[in-house]
């Protein structure tokens, strides 16, 4: 088992709504209008998590709680998305319910742009109990604010929104698939999956 739960979202103020606005005029057209603005937002979210699914990568920072009933690795587990900026708390659970919750001087964050993990601070991490779970609640993403995000990703976003916009009526039979020019500009980020989340 493993579970993956966004725990906060980004707000729309974090959001280039105008910038994006100004990217669709632009290139096509897109009205200068107030009413707009949640259209653009919409645009700009989908565009969001189909990047961020693509490449394994958050790019505006959330919170995220990760279940997991066993470490594949007893000495380090790579966490499901990167950059991971801070573990927040480490539960443990057994099988009847019951928590604790781990001090957290007995694990670290090991940072990497590609698979961060969380480590024991000795030599293994705290044992999760048979037939539990354990709880990891982490910080992910480039940083806060929409300049926070690389460059390149930042353009991949606004490419891929305007595709969107501009097959709007078409069903969305468009979004299953990733225009070349947004893939050669995300490609450097993918994250090269590993079976079962372990250690890269």
């Amino acid at each position: 088992m493993m579970t993956l739960i966004e725990q906060t979202s980004v707000t729309a103020a974090q959001l280039p709504v105008a910038e994006f606005k100004e990217h669709l005029r632009l290139g096509t057209g897109f009205g200068d209008d107030g009413l707009q603005d949640g259209l653009a937002e919409s645009y700009l979210r989908s565009a969001l998590a189909a990047i961020e699914g693509r490449i394994g990568k958050v790019l505006i920072q959330k919170s995220f709680s990760w279940g997991l009933n066993q470490w594949r690795d007893g000495a380090a587990q790579a966490l499901p998305v990167a950059p991971v900026q801070q573990i927040l708390s480490l539960v443990l659970l057994d099988q009847d319910g019951a928590e604790e919750m781990v001090d957290p001087s007995r694990y670290r964050l090991v940072k990497d742009s590609q698979r961060p993990r969380i480590a024991g601070a000795g030599t293994w991490l705290p044992a999760i109990p048979t037939q539990g779970e354990a709880w990891i609640t982490f910080k992910a993403g480039f940083g806060t604010d929409w300049t926070d995000v690389p460059a390149d990703l930042r353009q991949a976003v606004f490419l891929l929104g305007a595709e969107y916009y501009e097959t709007r009526h078409e069903g969305g039979a468009s979004k299953g698939a990733i225009p070349f020019g947004v893939l050669a500009l995300i490609e450097r980020w993918r994250t090269v999956r590993v079976l079962g989340g372990g250690q890269a």
